[in-house]
C-alpha cells in the first residue's frame, strides 16, 4: 500500500436519499435533522468533508453549509458554485463570510457546466463553451477580491469597478477550488485557476488520460494542480455480499424508467454526462466496466454514475490505482448516505492512509476493540474479541 496519505470526502444527499435508485420505496426525507445527522456521522468517523451540490433538483448548497457550522467540529465544507448564477463580487463575500464563521473549513466546488436548461430556468443562455470563457473571468475576479486588491475588470461576460472584500478568509489568499469537466475547454480553465482537478470515476486508464492533459495544461501555465475522483461505493463484508448489494439498488428500476431517464441526460451538452453514458450505454448487462467499477448508478442519476464495489481491501485497493495515476482526493457516496458512511468507515478506512486521521478514529478503526463504546459487553462481563484486520 502506498504511503500518500488520502483524503476521503463523503457527500450530503440534499436532492434526496433511499435505499433503491428510482423509487419512493423506502426512500427517506432530507430535512435539516438528516443532513446534520450524516454531517455530524462524516465529521466523528473522521471524513476530512462533504461535497455539498448545486442546482435546481437540490436545496441551496450554500445555506445547507452554514446551517451545519455549529453542529460540526472539523468537518470541511466543499460546496459547489454556478459562477453564472452570481457575481463574483457577491459570491467571494459569501466564501469570505462562510470561510470565516466556520473557522476556516470552507472548499469551493465550481460547476461551470451541467445541464443548459437548468440554466436557463435561472436566466443562463450562455452555450457550452461561453460558460467556461464566463468562468474564467468570474474566478478571476473571485480569486483577485479575496485576495484584498481592488479590482476593476472590463471582460466580456464580467465587469466591476472598484471591486473590494473589506473581511478576508481565514484561508489566504482564497479558499481552494475544486474543479470538474471532461472537455477540453474544462481543463483549459482547471490549469489556468483550480487547486484540485475532479473527475468522475471512469477507468483508472481513462481518468489517468484526463489528469495527464490538465497537468500538461497546467505546467504551460506555470501552475501545478492535485488531482482527485468523485466515485459512489457499495462496500461490505463480502465481495458476493457487495454485488447483491449493487443489484438491489436498482432493482425497482424498470426499463421504462431507465430509457427515460437516459433519454433526458443525452441532451445534455456536458462531455462528463457523454462519457458517464456510453460507459453503460444503458444496458444492465454492460454495468462492470472496469473491475469492481459498476456503472449502475448512472442509469438514472445524473453527474457521478459510477461505484466500486466490493469488499473493503478490495475497494481500499481499486482507490490505490486511482493514488497511483495522482489522485490524493475522494469524494465518494453511498445509498443510503448515513448507513453508507458508517459502513464505509468501517469497512474501508483501516486499509487507507488517511490525510485527515486523527487519534481518535484511527485508534476506533484500527487497534484492537477492548469495551463499549467500540463493541457491546457480552453477558454482561465478558469484553468482545479483539476486531481482526
Amino acid at each position: 500500500m502506498s504511503d500518500k496519505k488520502l483524503n476521503v470526502f463523503w457527500f450530503l444527499p440534499t436532492h434526496g436519499d433511499g435505499r433503491y435508485l428510482g423509487s419512493a420505496r423506502e426512500a427517506r426525507v432530507v430535512d435539516q435533522a438528516y443532513l446534520q445527522q450524516v454531517a455530524q456521522a462524516a465529521d466523528n468517523l473522521g471524513y476530512g468533508g462533504v461535497l455539498i451540490p448545486t442546482g435546481r433538483f437540490c436545496e441551496d448548497s450554500w445555506i445547507v453549509a452554514a446551517s451545519l457550522i455549529p453542529v460540526t467540529r472539523r468537518l470541511k465544507f466543499l460546496v459547489a458554485l454556478r459562477p453564472a448564477t452570481v457575481s463574483p463580487t457577491v459570491a467571494a463575500r459569501q466564501a469570505a463570510t462562510l470561510d470565516r464563521l466556520s473557522g476556516g473549513r470552507l472548499l469551493v466546488n465550481v460547476v461551470a457546466g451541467g445541464d443548459a436548461d437548468d440554466l436557463a430556468g435561472d436566466g443562463i443562455f450562455l452555450g457550452h463553451d461561453e460558460r467556461y470563457d464566463h468562468a474564467d473571468e468570474f474566478i478571476e475576479v473571485w480569486k483577485r477580491v479575496l485576495a484584498g486588491e481592488t479590482v476593476d475588470f472590463d471582460g466580456r461576460h464580467v465587469k466591476v469597478k472598484g471591486a473590494r472584500q473589506l473581511f478576508p478568509p481565514v484561508q489566504q489568499p482564497h479558499p481552494p477550488l475544486f474543479f470538474g469537466g471532461s472537455s477540453a475547454r474544462a481543463h483549459d480553465t482547471a490549469a489556468k485557476h483550480v487547486e484540485l482537478y475532479l473527475s468522475w470515476g471512469e477507468p483508472p486508464g481513462d481518468v489517468a488520460r484526463k489528469f495527464a492533459d490538465v497537468r500538461a495544461r497546467a505546467e504551460k501555465e506555470g501552475r501545478q494542480v492535485r488531482f482527485g475522483v468523485r466515485l459512489h461505493v457499495i462496500p461490505r463484508a463480502t465481495e458476493a455480499e457487495a454485488w447483491a448489494a449493487a443489484e438491489r439498488l436498482i432493482s425497482e428500476l424498470d426499463d421504462e424508467t431507465i430509457a427515460g431517464a437516459q433519454q433526458t441526460l443525452a441532451r445534455l451538452d456536458s462531455e462528463g454526462q457523454r462519457r458517464m453514458r456510453e460507459l453503460h450505454g444503458g444496458r444492465r448487462d454492460r454495468l462492470e466496466v472496469s473491475p469492481n467499477l459498476w456503472a449502475g448508478v448512472g442509469l438514472v442519476r445524473g453527474g457521478a454514475g459510477t461505484a466500486l464495489v466490493g469488499d473493503g481491501k478490495i475497494i481500499a485497493e481499486r482507490l490505490q490505482e486511482y493514488a497511483a495515476i495522482g489522485a490524493d482526493t475522494f469524494v465518494l457516496s453511498g445509498y443510503p448516505h448515513l448507513e453508507e458512511a458508517y459502513r464505509f468507515a468501517d469497512l474501508v478506512f483501516p486499509h487507507l492512509p488517511l490525510a485527515n486521521a486523527t487519534a481518535d478514529n484511527v485508534a476506533q478503526l484500527q487497534t484492537p476493540r477492548l469495551a463499549s463504546p467500540f463493541g457491546e459487553i457480552i453477558a454482561h462481563d465478558r469484553f468482545p474479541k479483539a476486531a481482526q484486520s
